[in-house]
């Protein structure tokens, strides 16, 4: 590559370790000016920390002192997704794909780096996209989605012991064609990033369910990026039972009127472990649609974050319906929530709401089941459960008992 390492360090401001060593393996890929633009976007910032406003509660710079291979492999099994489904598993060697697609679906191996539009509005995205490319290899992998498909697409993150674990996919989902997509992020190297791109035609509709498992010593970004069209409709459902730190960041916009949006999440995090839920919606056309509700349980020493923000411009958002909800509880002294929800609304014929609350769990309903002979975190598992079996609902038919029951674990095991 024409610059040098030294050329690079000079665009970062005082690098840290693990930013150099990300520095290094940039210069080691081919050339191109797309991916040089990717990593100038990122390094305006570097890696993000609490003195940006939008990391203030999730300080990666801090949890990354350097770039190291985690202690474990995956954590935790798959989503169960039947036997139809097809399969891509990313590891920190590359993507396996699948030999056979069903029909409506067309892969695309993209060795050359793709552009990322806004990229300076998601750095560790534009991270992932100057950093997925390998040596020889795939850099992005373009799906062209051209009917209903009927089999659900999972992706599988899982790394073994690995440092880096980086991956980016770029949907364009044609005029009324569907697609199910599931992804399955098992954590397993010390830092992972997955960058996924929407871009959904007239009718198009997308249904993304999302399992984030990590360990104490990892670092987890997924960055999805969704453009929606006329009349078109994208529904998410993620569980995050967080990492080190995590950060799952949605940033959705309604380019075209009468398209519409569900955007659902549910974070359970025990001590060491830190999920951050982030959204950003912007209603850029009239007549759009979108709900959001987010629900979370924290242990003692757990952290939990959700910031979600509507931006609804002057002309162009008129007759926007939205609503915001957030909910947390804590569940033990020492548990931490922190909540931003914001609404930035400038058109004057809209309906717009908002709402968040956190507090602990209800002691006459815990009782009541005590009295029946329950234990304590049986009863105390049964009503977390409950609580946010409401962000679930709008998850892959397949999908949700599994991660109800994962849900159920890993409140029964705590302590």
């Amino acid at each position: 590559m024409s610059a040098t390492v030294a050329d690079l360090r000079a665009k970062f401001r005082d690098p840290t370790a693990a930013e150099l060593e990300l520095i290094a393996r940039y210069a080691m890929l081919p050339e191109d000016g797309r991916r040089e633009r990717a990593f100038e976007a990122f390094a305006l910032t570097g890696l993000p920390h609490r003195r940006m406003e939008a990391w203030k509660w999730s300080d990666f710079r801090s949890a990354l002192s350097a770039v190291e291979g985690a202690k474990s492999t995956g954590h935790g099994e798959a989503l169960p997704t039947g036997e139809d489904a097809v399969v891509v598993r990313f590891s920190a060697h590359g993507a396996d794909l699948p030999k056979k697609l069903p029909k409506g679906l067309v892969f695309h191996e993209r060795i050359e780096a793709q552009a990322l539009s806004d990229a300076e509005q998601v750095p560790l995205g534009a991270m992932t996209a100057s950093l997925s490319g390998r040596i020889g290899g795939m850099d992005t992998l373009v799906i062209e989605v051209t009917g209903k498909v009927k089999a659900p697409l999972h992706f599988v993150c899982a790394g073994d012991r690995d440092e880096t674990n980086f991956a980016r996919v770029a949907f364009v989902v044609r005029p009324g064609a569907s697609i199910e997509i599931i992804e399955s992020h098992l954590g397993g190297a010390g830092f992972s990033s997955f960058l996924i791109e929407i871009a959904m035609h007239e009718g198009g509709a997308v249904r993304r369910t999302v399992l984030q498992r990590g360990g104490k010593d990892e670092a987890q970004a997924i960055t999805a990026l969704v453009e929606l069209g006329e009349g078109s409709e994208y529904t998410q459902t993620v569980l995050a039972f967080g990492a080190k730190v995590a950060r799952i960041e949605t940033r959705v916009t309604h380019q075209e009127s009468d398209s519409r949006v569900k955007l659902n999440a549910a974070y359970l995090c025990g001590k060491g472990f830190h999920a951050d839920i982030t959204t950003h919606v912007r209603h850029g056309a009239p007549s759009c649609t979108t709900r959001q509700v987010t629900k979370g349980a924290v242990l003692d020493g757990g952290t939990g974050v959700f910031q979600g923000k509507f931006h609804v411009p002057r002309f162009i958002g008129q007759h926007t319906d939205a609503d915001m909800q957030h909910h947390a509880l804590l569940l033990e002294d020492g548990a931490q929530v922190f909540a931003k929800p914001e609404l930035e609304i400038y058109a004057d014929d809209v309906e717009c709401a908002h709402g968040n609350t956190s507090g602990a769990l209800d002691l006459e309903q815990l009782f009541y089941l005590r009295q029946r002979g329950i234990p304590l975190v049986q009863a105390r598992a049964m009503l977390t459960q409950a609580f946010i079996a409401e962000a679930l609902e709008t998850a892959n038919d397949d999908a949700r008992e599994a991660m109800l029951d994962a849900a159920r674990v890993f409140l029964e095991s705590a302590r």
